[in-house]
């Protein structure tokens, strides 16, 4: 079993930042890929940050490119979101997710495991 536990969100006017932060306990070892997705009311869930821990190639969605930040302390099981210059779009829960699955073309971003969530809102 793997356990995962989000803190950081919170609610901030837009131009603001958050970190949110991920703690993985249990059979986590194996799990090398670890990522955010997020998920907004009415919407589809969306993957918008993944590092591989192997190697630390990371990946983004589109729409987080540049603004947004993963980064892992492997010797914690501990990753982080540094969301800036958020945007009312930004608003959504937001889940950590971690699992050993690779995607087509190896690389990550599929999460069979996510953590209970944590409420990302932006206001204009």
């Amino acid at each position: 079993q793997v356990q995962l536990v989000e803190s950081g969100g919170g609610s901030v006017q837009a131009g603001g930042s958050l970190t949110l932060s991920c703690v993985g306990s249990g059979d986590i070892n194996r799990r090398f890929c670890r990522g955010w997705i997020r998920e907004a009311p009415g919407e589809m869930h969306e993957v918008v940050a993944s590092i591989d821990t192997r190697n630390g190639n990371v990946r983004y969605h589109a729409s987080a490119k540049g603004r947004f930040t993963i980064s892992q302390d492997n010797s914690e099981n501990t990753w982080y979101l540094q969301m800036t210059d958020l945007k009312p779009e930004d608003t959504a829960m937001y889940y950590c997710g971690a699992d050993n699955k690779l995607r087509d073309g190896g690389v990550c971003g599929d999460f069979r495991y996510w953590g209970q969530g944590t409420q990302v809102s932006v206001s204009s």
